[in-house]
């Protein structure tokens, strides 16, 4: 948390995040423009201080090397305190954010003090799946080519379902995604979501790319990522669930 505190509080590492915000997936060029003061140097070290905080993230495509916003150290800071305070539209105002980006690509990464074969088990087991995921179960048999779905109880129907398109215990996880739980996200078609699990020490640090999305999808298919990721950590390292309005969704029965 004080990474993040550290890197939030300089105005321009601030300016770089709102330009991720505005158009995720940039490079160290694009994002020096802003800063026509500023040295390549100086923008590759503001940026150095914001990975090291998990607040950005990159990815190689090519020779290019990609930057990406990576919202999941803020949600954290949400669910620790806001949401113990506020009412539930503290989250709804978070979503709001999420409703305004419309890129093809999002990187979501996270660091979680567990193994990696334990934290495989709680991607695909079904059971502790629904811990963190609203309450929501996966059932698959998780061979590649294989099918997946997403059940609650209380829903009326599956949420989502898709194909498993690379299944590599305990590292890396590859499905075609297709959600089901609205008329807005059916009408989006398939993407992809893929899980890459890399021990860091006596961690994982795990990485969630949200692909092929369509230019300007629906926020709803990506939005809850966050959440989510917050929920994942929260159960793996103390066993505890989060209570916030995203987990309490069906539970609740709204």
């Amino acid at each position: 948390m004080d990474e993040v505190f550290k890197a939030l509080s300089d105005p321009t590492r601030r300016g770089i995040l709102d330009g991720l915000y505005r158009e995720d997936g940039q490079t160290l060029g694009a994002l020096g423009r802003p800063f026509p003061g500023m040295t390549r140097f100086g923008v590759m070290k503001h940026l150095a201080q914001l990975e090291r905080a998990g607040l950005v993230v990159t990815k190689r495509r090519g020779r290019e090397k990609l930057h990406f916003l990576n919202p999941v150290p803020i949600r954290l800071v949400h669910d620790r305190w806001v949401s113990k305070y506020a009412e539930p539209w503290a989250a709804a105002l978070s979503g709001l954010k999420s409703a305004l980006e419309t890129t093809m690509e999002k990187v979501f990464e996270i660091y979680i003090r567990t193994t990696p074969e334990r934290l495989w088990q709680a991607l695909t087991d079904g059971e502790t799946r629904s811990k963190y995921n609203f309450g929501v179960r996966i059932d698959s048999d998780w061979t590649v080519g294989s099918p997946y779905a997403y059940r609650h109880s209380r829903a009326p129907g599956l949420l989502g379902e898709g194909v498993n398109l690379e299944v590599d215990p305990p590292r890396k996880l590859v499905q075609s995604y297709t959600a089901l739980w609205s008329d807005a996200v059916k009408n989006e078609g398939s993407s992809r979501v893929t899980y890459e699990i890399e021990p860091v020490g006596d961690s994982c640090r795990l990485t969630v790319t949200h692909d092929q999305l369509r230019e300007g999808a629906s926020p709803e298919l990506y939005g809850g990522w966050p959440m989510v990721l917050s929920g994942l950590k929260t159960w793996l390292e103390s066993g505890e669930l989060l209570t916030t309005p995203g987990s309490l969704m069906y539970n609740s029965g709204s």
